[in-house]
């Protein structure tokens, strides 16, 4: 299997990556960044692009499946129209690009509360990506939902640091529908989004009817211990 992931320098990226191509059942992780990938592996294919002109790249769009962890925050894209070209633009070129060659499986980075109805700028733009890749087609869409990321990121946030000390607090206290919303370790929305590609039967998606599946807090935990990431 063939597959392609964006947003590989990110939180959730970088785990993706390692297990990624530490899985046998991938025979090749070709990724695309703005900025020259600094990791080395046999089976990787690492392709710098402007996102502003990912055509220019479609020929490595032509895998099996797509992991997209690409996104910023508001403060990082300094401007809502910007916070949307990444977060919106840019995965749906590339979700565009992969279908179009081919590819049978797009999991999707999102989050909890995303909505195209929300009255909330962030999660409107969250549910508007989700709504745009869902029309397209794909026979397995996944759309992981998590709540707070926690983990070490390489731009330090200090709201999400200080609200990550309190988390395992306030995890206890989030029951029922707002366990949805329970912060989690990004290597565990990592290794649920590679276990899930684990599974993927290329030839058997190729038949499959579109098929949308949303994943969140206890779901991404269940698939998660569902089969650990290779040693």
């Amino acid at each position: 299997m063939n597959v392609l992931l964006l947003g590989a320098t990110g939180l959730t990226g970088r785990h993706c990556l390692e297990g990624l191509l530490a899985l046998p059942e991938v025979s090749r992780v070709t990724t695309v960044t703005r900025q020259p990938l600094d990791h080395h592996h046999p089976k990787l294919k690492a392709v710098v692009a402007d996102f502003e002109h990912l055509e220019s790249v479609a020929g490595h769009f032509e895998v099996d499946a797509l992991v997209c962890c690409l996104g910023t925050t508001l403060k990082q894209a300094g401007s809502r129209q910007r916070f949307r070209r990444v977060d919106h633009d840019y995965c749906l070129h590339a979700a565009k690009l992969g279908r179009a060659r081919g590819a049978k499986a797009f999991l999707l980075m999102s989050a909890v509360g995303a909505s195209r109805r929300s009255p909330v700028f962030y999660n409107r733009v969250k549910g508007q990506i989700e709504d745009a890749i869902a029309a397209l087609g794909y026979p397995q869409f996944s759309i992981y939902q998590p709540g707070l990321l926690l983990g070490e990121r390489q731009q330090h946030r200090r709201g999400e640091a200080a609200l990550a000390t309190v988390m395992p607090t306030l995890n206890r206290l989030m029951v029922g529908p707002l366990s949805a919303y329970r912060g989690i370790e990004s290597s565990c929305v990592a290794q649920a989004m590679v276990n899930e590609v684990r599974t993927l039967d290329p030839a058997a998606l190729k038949q499959a009817d579109p098929q949308v599946v949303i994943r969140r807090h206890e779901d991404i935990l269940a698939l998660a211990c569902a089969a650990p990431l290779v040693d």
